[in-house]
């Protein structure tokens, strides 16, 4: 840690985001990219950004983030997640409000395996009598 920074890891399917907070303006930087250059779609964006809107401190921190593996909607509830911890770590008093919003919780939910003789995890080949 340096100086101020948090760093913090979220999760979410098979994304797996690492935040860095420092007190700052209020930039994002997603794997060396702008916000709105690496999330192209507004719902993501302000996903990402609940935390800090919650709290009142949207625009008093700088984030750095590297976000791997899943997809776009996957990566950007693990930044949520990562965001949040971080929020907790650097100032403890946000916990009771980001708990109550849900977003210190860890999303659980998986991709179900496929299964054999199946076409996919639960739908079957059609299935013919004769």
């Amino acid at each position: 840690m340096k100086g101020n920074e948090v760093i913090a890891t979220g999760r979410r399917k098979d994304a797996v985001a690492r935040v860095r907070l420092m007190p700052g303006s209020g930039q994002f930087s997603v794997n060396d990219r702008e916000l709105l250059d690496y999330f192209k779609r507004d719902t993501l964006k302000m996903i990402i950004e609940q935390p800090f809107s919650v709290t009142d401190t949207l625009g008093s921190y700088d984030v750095r983030a590297t976000v791997k593996g899943g997809g776009l909607t996957g990566q950007a509830g693990a930044l949520l997640l990562g965001i949040a911890r971080a929020l907790v770590k650097a100032n403890d008093s946000l916990q009771p409000t980001l708990r109550r919003n849900g977003f210190l919780t860890r999303d659980p939910r998986m991709v179900e395996r496929k299964k054999y003789g199946q076409a996919k995890a639960r739908k079957r080949f059609q299935f013919s009598k004769r």
